[in-house]
């Protein structure tokens, strides 16, 4: 179950008709024509679009935690401006760090939204999305953000990448403040590994917890006998839930740490001899560091899986995730948010590009994440749906990346993210 996943949605969008062409020639000779006056020709508009891109980079979290989408938004504009922009146009990127605080936050909506007044927000990644009303309110596209709040499965105007099927009224989220998720992360496993004991571990704080409990009701959906770890975030004692876990026979292990605790969490794997089916992290874990980070958990480190809803960034087959790390070479790391950051910049780009010809504005760049199309980001988002349904789905169809860690080939694509789908439960849980 993704976490940010939780409330798919789908994504409706009215697309701006372009200036229609003629297509037939005139009956009349051409020197009817001549002398005739033309209206006067519309000046081609050559500022800058701006755009924003909110992060709590400086958060209590730490800096690379949610730098990612940035990082991979900035380098999909870098090399669009070098091909020529938009229309013509520079897309001149502002962002604000908001510290991880809701009044920092708050900061920078007004900074970006009504001081620079940016056409659309972009991969937004946030800690505390306080700002969310005022930016709904004036009607600014917030495309491609990180849902790691409710935000996105409350507010009109706002489109994670992950995409929404709640109501989006701006009252509570969700359906009457539950959002809802599938198990399908659990089906894959159950159904290609035979895996029937799973274990999760978090830390004793709230959003830590409360994502824990939900991955535990997901696995007893599925049939999983369930094994629940926590350790403190201050003092974590990660070796003894290790030598528990063991003893309790787990064959998968899931987790709501951040990269930190699930680098300490697998060398005390290693360390009392727990081997498992998969060790099993989420995007936001999802780097090209893990050699690294890992080095002494070798054990753990190549039972290492990933899950989420965008193609692996290593895919070797994908022309546009070589796109991608061609353009960040001399990043000291890769990672998946940072494609999925580079996914949210190209979905702003194609929607500015269909209302250049009328003139682009937040209302025409709004209207075509309304117009009820699948995204897919030339094939680099399992496609990204927003419909507001009035009642939350008993079941979905959901569809799943899988990859796997292997030491000298990295993060290997381990099935068709656009095939690997299963008819799978919707859970409610709440934020």
């Amino acid at each position: 179950m993704r976490r940010h996943a939780l409330s798919a949605a789908l994504l409706t969008l009215l697309t701006l008709l372009a200036l229609v062409a003629t297509a037939c020639g005139s009956r009349l000779p051409e020197s009817d024509f001549t002398g005739r006056p033309s209206g006067p020709a519309r000046t081609a508009d050559t500022s800058p679009l701006k755009v924003g891109i909110i992060l709590s980079e400086t958060s209590p979290v730490g800096g690379q935690a949610f730098s990612g989408p940035r990082d991979g938004a900035r380098a999909y504009f870098e090399r669009l401006n070098a091909e020529g922009g938009i229309d013509g146009r520079e897309v001149e990127v502002h962002t604000c760090d908001d510290g991880g605080s809701g009044v920092g936050n708050n900061e920078c909506v007004h900074k970006l939204v009504e001081e620079q007044r940016v056409v659309a927000l972009v991969a937004t990644t946030v800690l505390d999305y306080q700002g969310a009303p005022r930016v709904s309110g004036a009607g600014v596209p917030d495309i491609g953000g990180q849902p790691i709040g409710p935000a996105y499965d409350t507010y009109p105007h706002l489109y994670s990448i992950y995409g929404s099927l709640a109501p989006r009224e701006g009252g509570r989220p969700g359906w009457d403040g539950k959002q809802y998720g599938g198990t399908e992360v659990y089906r894959y496993f159950k159904r290609e590994h035979g895996a029937r004991t799973a274990a999760v571990v978090s830390y004793n704080q709230a959003a830590s917890a409360g994502y824990a409990q939900l991955v535990a009701r997901g696995l007893r959906a599925e049939g999983y006998k369930v094994v629940t770890e926590q350790v403190d975030l201050a003092l974590p004692n990660f070796r003894a839930v290790a030598a528990d876990l063991k003893q309790q026979g787990a064959d998968l292990v899931f987790d709501a740490l951040d990269t930190h605790g699930n680098v300490r969490l697998c060398k005390a794997m290693d360390q009392v001899g727990l081997e498992v089916t998969a060790k099993v992290t989420n995007a936001q874990n999802w780097t090209s560091t893990v050699a690294e980070d890992y080095k002494d958990a070798p054990h753990c480190r190549n039972a290492l899986w990933v899950t989420g809803s965008s193609r692996n960034f290593q895919d070797r087959d994908s022309e546009a995730a070589k796109e991608f790390r061609e353009a960040m070479q001399g990043a000291d790391r890769l990672s998946q948010w940072q494609l999925e950051g580079w996914a949210a910049a190209m979905w702003f780009a194609d929607a500015a590009e269909s209302c250049a010809p009328a003139g682009i504005t937040r209302e025409c760049v709004d209207a075509y994440l309304q117009r009820g199309e699948p995204y897919d980001a030339r094939g680099l988002l399992i496609p990204v749906v927003f419909e507001q349904l009035p009642e939350p789905p008993s079941t979905r169809r959901t569809c799943l990346s899988v990859a796997r860690w292997q030491d000298g080939e990295g993060w290997v694509t381990a099935e068709d993210m656009n095939t690997n789908c299963f008819e799978v439960p919707q859970i409610p849980y709440e934020q």
